[in-house]
């Protein structure tokens, strides 16, 4: 009797549950198509496509075997051009001084002597260690300025097949924490740079470095977590504040400084800068675009050749605007050293020529409205040596517009 009924009942039962489940499917596509014509859901409607894009980036990356295959055709073709750089420096030799009879400190053995150390001359040894990339089939390397920052230490560069090369530093620049090494070889594999201005948040990338100083080429995976940050970044040899920095969540450790950030095609979006003591998978790449000019700039000329407007400033936020009274609350204040001496602007200059006074307040460059994305020091980078520059200042509460001509930054003393 169970069995009859089952088969009685069995197909009505299984149309109904298959039809229940078309009607739910048709009612979730009835409803998507709804929401994402309709103009009053379009944050949604972006958030929804995002989703679903990235639902589709994540099936392309994995393979039938569940490797991420672009990862690995990206790591297997740029990896030959990712270096380890490892500084050395002759440091003191110290020995123990021993007695008359050629014998250590013999009241050491009892716990209350100290023993005594004289230098003897020096020996070379392993200081540190960093990260860089070729960018010219002739030996050109890029890293952060402050990896190299020890004029009396040595560099040398080492090769993804194990080849050591010594390294000269051709420049630095310190304040974009950027520095190109050279190295005599030819016929390398080397790096092309990618554009940084068309990069996206939630994009994949991959970093590759010399973790901690003691495992090279190591790779990691993430995304781009954000775009534009500023940060103060620090070590023993101090602090400098980075702009327009783009942050990841890519595994970055101290070693990795000066390793290439990549994208899927295996273009560089980023150099490898710093990571944040505090947190967890929040790291820091500088802009392709800005490296990619320094490099430039050192291959035609020999030198870092950087734009100048020639005026000392503070940036505005609100606390500062608060504080001072000031009429706004984003942009860069013209103002002299808290030493009184250093000038708000270099008599001469592109600013000195177009008109710009101390306390006059750049508000806008080019129609780039000055902000905490958008700092002074970052639009210029944009430009090039001979560009004309449209400021929009404020001057005794009054706004105009300037136009300034870029130069040289001329070399410090």
């Amino acid at each position: 009797m169970d069995k009859q009924m089952l088969r009685q009942y069995l197909p009505s039962f299984l149309a109904g549950f298959i039809g229940a489940v078309l009607f739910q499917i048709v009612l979730v596509v009835i409803g998507l198509g709804v929401l994402l014509a309709s103009p009053l859901k379009d944050s949604i409607r972006d958030r929804l496509r995002s989703v679903i894009n990235q639902a589709v980036t994540e099936k392309n990356l994995t393979d039938s075997a569940g490797n991420h295959s672009d990862v690995i055709d990206v790591v297997s073709a740029v990896d030959p051009a990712v270096v380890s750089i490892v500084i050395t420096k002759d440091v003191p030799k110290m020995e123990e001084i021993l007695n008359q009879d050629g014998q250590h400190n013999p009241f050491g053995i009892f716990g209350w002597s100290t023993p005594q150390y004289q230098q003897n001359g020096t020996e070379e040894k392993e200081i540190g260690g960093g990260s860089g990339f070729i960018v010219s089939d002739d030996g050109y390397i890029v890293t952060n300025a402050h990896v190299v920052s020890d004029k009396d230490a040595k560099y040398t560069v080492l090769l993804n097949d194990e080849s050591k090369h010594d390294a000269t530093v051709v420049a630095a620049d310190s304040t974009l924490d950027v520095a190109v090494l050279k190295i005599d070889a030819s016929d390398l594999p080397y790096l092309e740079f990618g554009d940084s201005d068309t990069v996206k948040v939630g994009q994949s990338v991959v970093a590759i470095g010399n973790a901690l100083g003691q495992f090279r080429n190591t790779v990691s995976v993430g995304v781009i977590s954000g775009l534009a940050r500023s940060i103060i970044a620090g070590n023993s040899g101090g602090s400098e504040l980075l702009s327009d920095v783009l942050q990841t969540d890519a595994a970055i450790n101290p070693g990795n400084s000066g390793g290439p950030l990549l994208d899927l095609s295996g273009h560089v979006i980023g150099v490898n800068v710093a990571t944040s003591s505090g947190g967890e998978n929040i790291s820091f790449s500088l802009p392709s675009n800005m490296v990619k000019s320094t490099v430039d700039s050192i291959r035609q000329h020999g030198r870092i050749v950087q734009p100048y407007l020639g005026v000392r400033y503070v940036v505005i936020d609100e606390d500062y605007a608060k504080a001072n009274d000031l009429p706004v609350t984003d942009g860069a204040l013209v103002i002299r050293g808290d030493d009184g001496k250093t000038l708000a602007v270099v008599p001469g200059s592109p600013a000195d020529k177009a008109g710009i006074e101390e306390n006059d307040i750049i508000i806008d460059v080019d129609g780039v409205k000055l902000d905490s994305t958008h700092q002074l020091a970052t639009e210029l980078r944009r430009k090039t040596v001979g560009d004309t520059v449209t400021l929009k200042i404020l001057h005794d509460g009054e706004e105009r517009t300037v136009s300034a001509i870029l130069e040289e930054r001329p070399v410090a003393d």
